[in-house]
């Protein structure tokens, strides 16, 4: 799988190149961590589901 992933980055409100941070197996399928390196934001992707698009409040 590829070490870089281009992405929009809702802290630095632009598209950045995120890189892969950490990757597991599960029953789900793969989870892969993606960081951005400019402001450190991260993100998951589940089997190819974006949990950046989820919209979740705190």
């Amino acid at each position: 799988m590829a070490q870089e992933l281009d992405h929009y980055c809702p802290s630095c409100e632009d598209e950045r190149t995120f890189w892969r941070a950490a990757s597991t197996n599960l029953h789900l399928g793969e989870k892969v961590k993606w960081r951005c390196p400019d402001c450190d934001y991260a993100f998951l992707l589940i089997d190819g589901i974006d949990s950046s698009d989820a919209d979740i409040e705190a």
